[in-house]
């Protein structure tokens, strides 16, 4: 029954953004006042975390099929537990990569330091190429959430090519904003990238004990 509810609200989501973005594109449309209709309806502020997991693509090509499936399955195992202890949703997963949302930015933070640890002691038990190597990217703004099954937005653009394609093993990577919000980072400290991707102004590599 629960499912079927989380189905229809998805549904009811996905249709209602569906039917404003035609009215968008007709002739003579008020862009602005249906951009902040959206914004009212599905703009809220989190903390976005993306995850991918390093040297994946080439084990698969090295150890086959099934290795794949293994690996995926003993992630989802170890870390999601992690998420859900920190409070975050995991929204969307794609072969290797998640993308989960944390309302609270110091949990979604902690959550991913967590993560690092569970693996880095999941590791210690496992040959070479069975490792399971983590890499991550945060960002933290206003985005449009689609039920709980998507989201769209600048800062989650950023988490994502942050992630999955600058980040290496057990390197959390983070927007300006992340560096800006976070009320308190005893725990913490910022490291500035040099190569800092297109469109972001600043990025840093998180530094954690």
């Amino acid at each position: 029954m629960l499912n079927r509810k989380k189905e229809i609200a998805y549904g009811a989501s996905e249709e209602r953004l569906s039917r404003l973005i035609e009215m968008r594109i007709q002739d003579g449309a008020n862009k602005k006042e249906i951009d902040e209709r959206i914004w009212d309806l599905f703009g809220e502020k989190w903390c976005v975390v993306f995850t991918d997991l390093s040297g994946f693509s080439k084990k698969t090509a090295k150890f086959g099929i099934i290795h794949f499936i293994q690996t995926i399955y003993e992630s989802e195992r170890l870390l999601t537990p992690v998420i859900e202890d920190y409070d975050g949703i995991l929204l969307k997963q794609d072969g290797d990569s998640m993308m989960i949302i944390f309302r609270n930015l110091e949990k979604g933070i902690e959550s991913c330091v967590k993560m690092m640890e569970v693996l880095v002691d999941y590791n210690k038990t496992k040959p070479d190429e069975e490792d399971i190597l983590l890499c991550v990217g945060i960002g933290y703004g206003d985005i449009l959430r689609i039920g709980d099954s998507d989201a769209f937005g600048k800062e989650l653009n950023f988490a994502a090519k942050l992630g999955e394609d600058i980040a290496k093993s057990q390197e959390i990577l983070v927007t300006l904003a992340v560096k800006e919000n976070l009320v308190y980072c005893d725990d913490f400290d910022f490291e500035p990238m040099e190569d800092t991707p297109s469109g972001l102004e600043s990025s840093y590599r998180l530094i954690y004990k």
